[in-house]
Order: C-alpha cells, then structure tokens, then sequence
C-alpha cells in the first residue's frame, strides 16, 4: 500500500484530466465546472497559474506545436496560454445535452474525447454519449450508447482503447487500428463489483497495467492487460477522478478529486478537492502530444 499525500491543496469542486508536462515539468488538470478552470502547478517552484474558463470545460491535451487544445462543453478549441484565445476548431458532434467531457491523443497523437448525457441520472436511459476521434476539424463519432464516458485510455503497444460509461461499472477495450485510429471489437474488459463503487478516470503505465479511479470506493485499482486485477490503491478520499503519471521520473502518480458524493461512499478521512499523489512503484507513459 502507497503513502497518499496532498501534492496541490487546489480547493477543486471538480478536479479532472490531470496532464504531465515534461518539457514544463508542471502538471496541468482542470477543474470542470463551479468554476470552469484551467490549472497548471510547477512542483518544484510551487508557481500555479489559472486560466479561467468560459464554460464548462471536460479536459485537454499538449499539441505539438505549442499550447492546448481545450474540450468545453459544446466543441474542442484551440487555446493560446499566454494570449487566452480561444478558437473553435470542431464543434460537438452530440445533441446540445450532451457536454463533451474528458479526452487524451492515443499512441499516434491522435485526439480522442468522450461526452456525457446530461439528462442522467434523472433518465437512466439516456445514453446519447459516446466516443469520438478528431480528423482535422471535425469529430468523428466511433462508439456510442454511453451515459457518462470516462476510463478513457490507451495501452502500452499502442493497440487498444480503454473506455467506460461510468454507471454501468463497466470498462470496455476496442482494438485500435494505429494506422487509421479505427475502432473494432468491442468488448468487456472488466466490470466491478457491486457495492464496490464506480469507475472514473484512467491512465495505462509502461508495463500495460490499467490504473482506474474508482469513484465511491476511494481507491485506485490497477488491472493487468487481460482484465487481471492487480492489486488496490486505498485513497483517503472516496472521490478520485482520474489519475495521471508525472515528475521528473514518471513515477509519480497524480489524483485529481472531486467534492460529490457517490452512492454508498466511503467516508472522507480528507476532503476531496485538491489534488493527490502517491508513489506506487510503476513508471508512466509521458504524455504523446497532439500531432494536426
């Protein structure tokens, strides 16, 4: 069992899609909605800077040719850090009451981003999510039928998309076609148990293992490639969202928390809201920036 600590007393309503930044060696992660923010914290330093954010803003990554590209709620923009301009690249391809939510590039650089059907969990049928690639400046629909997406990650080989739609404690792995990004055979990778909270973000270390936030449990659960569970992280808080490997070494993994609450969660020993960290023995995969 790894030692937790409080890395950023970031004070987040909700802390989502922590992004190491090696050339920066800073973290970036934002915090979704009350507000909408951007946030960046150099470790060593302790410089944090926030930009704030016109609406609601899911996530983001690098691009290669400098500053992010941002997901709020109604498109994916380009953003400039030090001038703040936003430009819309493409627009949301899902009806207006689905928000796009958390994304990352997979192996080749490529973007990908989920949504979310904000008319859950009043409607728990509502299921008008799903997954999309971006090919120049639109985004390309391949998989739907998801309530909240989230768990989305790529594997080591570069070869398999993880994803999930957070109420079904369902993860789900397609194959990954590196050449054209295509999706195929989608299939359950691993589903938790009942009474055993939800699953939240994600991200994949160097060996392939699987490291998923598991909402409501308040732990970090670490599966091998074929499904395998490898073993359970305790947190001290019941809300992490998702996890991200940084630091000079990669060996540092970061937890981005929320303040809610889910169904039957563990007390809080800490509040949720900052960000965490916690040393587990495992080496990241630094961040692939977006390629277009």
């Amino acid at each position: 069992m790894s030692k937790v600590r409080i890395a950023f007393d970031a004070d987040n309503h909700l802390g989502e899609t922590p992004a190491w930044s090696a050339g920066e060696q800073a973290l970036y992660w934002v915090n979704c909605e009350h507000p909408p923010e951007l946030h960046r914290w150099h470790p060593e330093s302790g410089d944090h800077r926030v930009w704030p954010m016109p609406k609601r803003i899911g996530g983001f990554v690098f691009k290669e040719s400098g500053g992010l590209l941002v997901a709020l709620k109604d498109g994916v923009y380009d953003f400039d850090l030090e001038t703040c301009a936003l430009d819309l690249r493409a627009p949301s391809p899902f009806p207006e009451h689905v928000n796009l939510h958390e994304c990352c590039t997979d192996r080749q650089g490529r973007f990908w981003i989920g949504g979310y059907d904000t008319r859950y969990p009043g409607d728990r049928n509502a299921m008008d999510a799903g997954y999309c690639r971006l090919e120049g400046n639109r985004l390309v629909k391949e998989a739907g039928e998801v309530h909240v997406s989230n768990g989305l990650a790529f594997g080591a080989n570069g070869r398999t998309m993880y994803g999930t739609g957070t109420p079904t404690r369902r993860v789900d792995a397609w194959d990954l076609d590196p050449a054209t990004g295509k999706l195929s055979n989608r299939r359950e990778y691993i589903t938790l148990p009942d009474g055993e909270g939800f699953a939240d973000g994600a991200t994949v270390d160097a060996e392939g293992g699987y490291w998923l936030a598991n909402v409501g449990a308040g732990a970090l659960r670490r599966y091998l490639p074929d499904g395998t569970l490898d073993r359970i992280e305790p947190l001290t808080f019941s809300f992490p969202t998702k996890p991200a490997f940084g630091g000079p070494d990669m060996k540092t993994l970061f937890v981005t928390s929320g303040k809610n609450s889910a169904p039957g969660g563990i007390p809080d020993a800490v509040p949720g809201g900052p960000v965490f960290a916690l040393e587990p023995g495992e080496t990241g995969i630094p961040e692939l920036p977006f390629a277009g």
